[in-house]
């Protein structure tokens, strides 16, 4: 059933919304049926790199579009722009909040200050953000993960994987969540063999200068790392990490997706036998089920985790030669159990 604050906020027009948003961010809207009655549901707002990243944000809009499938109703999906303030975010928020959007979802941690402003100001209507725990408010979700765990499983199958006995990280912004990665990454590799060698660098200091946006970067930094004898190449670094694929491609050595099953998109298609596996969280399962949560009428809040035991990390086994070597995926499994048992406690930083 839908709550009656989503409904008696509403009535206003989209094209009011599209007005609303021009300064701060396009958008695009979709709507069914359910739109003459002004009833609207999900809306997401994206964070660097925009829909078409092949990764983060396009997972977030896959949980989109389940939930407008299943329930029907209008959504929206909003852009970033470049140099935007955490006012301009708020502004984004508060503007699909005003339009009867329910919940309405903040895709990266850089809208942590715009979500918990946006929130005090519609109390009625439910936030997500998502990779972000420090919100506190009654009406917020904080939907994040536990990436270090499907990390220390890329690790493993990295180890497994070298045939130099070197393998790359290349995180896109040096940042405490991207420190997550490269921690399990790094523990992942060193207990299955010691004796590989880690190459870890990140691209920039601030997203501002593009980490998780510039596939050229990510490009040079895997070349790099290739030539002094890396040949798997694990990237957590978003957009970015397209440059990353490819140039694992160029050089005929692996690499390893992150967030989404790399080797299933189609923008990078022409690259995917050089995507063994990819380390994944389900943003798309995460989006979804805070939507059905709003549309049941119990709304998720507080701090929402999704890890191995949940099932919304893991590793993508979509490549064959990663799912039909047998050994590898023993090797794989044991430490799932580990981690999940608790036997193996995996860092974080």
């Amino acid at each position: 059933m839908r709550r009656i604050s989503r409904i008696t906020v509403a009535g206003a027009a989209t094209a009011s919304l599209a007005l609303a948003l021009t300064a701060c961010g396009g958008t695009s809207t979709s709507s069914s049926s359910s739109e003459s009655k002004g009833d609207k549901g999900l809306a997401i707002a994206y964070d660097v790199g925009g829909k078409g990243d092949q990764s983060f944000n396009d997972a977030a809009y896959a949980g989109l579009e389940r939930a407008k499938k299943e329930f029907g109703y209008e959504t929206a999906d909003v852009e970033p722009t470049e140099g935007e303030t955490d006012a301009d975010k708020e502004q984004r928020l508060a503007s699909l909040a005003k339009q009867g959007y329910n919940p309405v979802i903040g895709v990266g941690y850089a809208y942590a200050a715009a979500v918990k402003g946006a929130a005090e100001k519609f109390p009625d209507t439910t936030f997500g953000i998502v990779d972000d725990a420090t919100i506190e408010a009654e009406n917020v979700a904080d939907l994040v993960f536990s990436e270090e765990q499907a990390s220390y499983l890329a690790g493993v199958a990295a180890a497994k994987a070298t045939r130099t006995g070197t393998v790359g990280f290349v995180g896109g912004v040096d940042i405490p969540l991207i420190h997550k990665f490269q921690a399990g990454f790094e523990q992942g590799v060193k207990d299955t063999d010691s004796k590989v060698r880690v190459i870890s660098q990140y691209l920039t200091q601030t997203a501002e200068e593009g980490g998780f946006s510039s596939p050229d970067k990510g490009r040079t930094a895997a070349e790099g790392q290739i030539e002094k004898k890396a040949d798997v190449v694990y990237a957590a670094a978003g957009l970015s990490g397209q440059g990353v694929i490819e140039a694992a491609a160029a050089n005929e050595v692996w690499a390893i997706g992150v967030d989404s099953d790399q080797y299933r998109q189609e923008a990078l298609a022409r690259y995917k036998d050089s995507i063994l596996t990819s380390a994944m969280k389900d943003v798309a399962k995460a989006v979804h089920n805070l939507a059905k949560s709003v549309e049941d009428g119990k709304p998720e809040t507080g701090i929402v985790r999704g890890d191995l035991k949940t099932g919304e990390v893991s590793l993508s086994n979509s490549n064959p030669k990663f799912a039909d070597d047998a050994e590898l995926q023993e090797a794989i499994e044991t430490a799932k159990e580990k981690i999940i048992s608790g036997e193996i406690k995996v860092k974080s930083s």
